[in-house]
């Protein structure tokens, strides 16, 4: 257990020992047994996504560059450690520029109408549009022959090769939203706009191997990320050797990070609901509430649980990893 982290987005377990990816404190570290950190990897812009080879030989973590004036992301990718001070880094900015996978989407609105596209152009909302190059290497696992990174900005799964070869895995689905009443009044938008479906783009936040050969992803659904459009984020399961799609679970809010549990229980981390939830045959129950929190993690036996949760400088709360036990969280 820590309260030394700031924005602990990923964590992973290995050996007995807590890892984590803090992309508030731009490192890589190791919380020692008197919850401090040890830090592995300094000065990494925006740590978010770690994970350990299986067999503990390399360790890989992304990380991403950020105007936080503009939110433009400079630079993203994954970095691969390995024995005898290996190292590789593997662009994800680079390959999203030059392939772009989501371009063949359409998202926004389809045959808008004049009132539709006035209201959504004053309100800054993009009308119609394909997908445009963006890179925030999120979230990384270990699956056979290297890894897989789920990209919160091109919408998509890379898979990464031992090598750093970069393919594209996965684009992920439009999410489509049907605008009600209540949708529309709290975006401040006009009548005209009731009832039109605006297809958000996905935004994958984790991605996990399975015990089934199958990857498992969060997603939030695009758009305001806040209950203002109700619980949209995701569950899918990818196939790993073709990439194919299907949605397990849906109704979460803020689904921000997912853990593997027995007898296919699904953890999922919902950042804006407070809680973590737990998904079983696509049916999606309460397990623990836990303000902030940001990330979730099971052990080898996939029986007790690790959680991260967001720290809030402005009124001194500190972040913190805790762990959690038949449903109990212990600090």
């Amino acid at each position: 257990m820590s309260t030394a982290v700031a924005a602990p987005f990923n964590l992973a377990l290995r050996g007995g020992k807590t890892y984590v990816a803090d992309g508030g404190l731009n490192l890589i570290g190791r919380v020692t047994k008197n919850g401090k950190l040890a830090t592995i990897a300094a000065d990494q812009p925006g740590a978010s996504g770690i994970a350990f080879s299986k067999n503990g030989k390399s360790m890989a973590f992304t990380t991403t560059v950020t105007n936080l004036e503009t939110f433009e992301n400079s630079a993203s990718g994954l970095h691969i450690w390995g024995p005898r001070g290996k190292r590789i880094y593997a662009d994800t900015h680079a390959y999203e520029t030059k392939h772009n996978p989501d371009k063949v989407i359409r998202y926004g609105v389809k045959n808008p109408s004049a009132c539709v596209s006035e209201a959504l152009e004053k309100a800054e909302i993009p009308v119609s549009y394909r997908g445009h190059v963006d890179s925030h290497a999120y979230s990384v696992t270990a699956v056979p022959g290297g890894w897989v990174v789920a990209d919160a900005g091109s919408n998509t799964l890379w898979r990464v090769n031992s090598k750093g070869k970069i393919s594209t895995l996965a684009v992920l689905p439009a999410q489509p939203t049907k605008i009600t009443a209540s949708m529309a009044a709290a975006l401040e938008l006009p009548e005209c706009v009731v009832g039109i479906t605006y297809r958000f783009e996905a935004v994958p936040t984790d991605v996990e191997l399975g015990k089934d050969g199958h990857l498992y992803v969060t997603t939030l659904p695009g758009g305001p990320e806040s209950p203002v459009l109700g619980a949209r984020g995701k569950v899918y399961r990818v196939n790993l050797r073709n990439g194919k799609t299907k949605v397990v679970a849906k109704g979460l809010l803020g689904a921000t990070n997912l853990a593997l549990g027995t007898s296919g229980k699904i953890y999922v981390a919902e950042l804006f609901g407070g809680r973590i939830s737990v998904v079983q045959r696509g049916k999606v129950k309460p397990y623990v509430t836990l303000p902030g929190v940001v990330a979730v993690e099971t052990t080898k036996s996939r029986k007790t649980l690790w959680a991260a949760t967001m720290g809030d400088p402005e009124n001194k709360v500190p972040g913190t990893i805790v762990k959690i036990v038949k449903g109990k969280v212990r600090k």
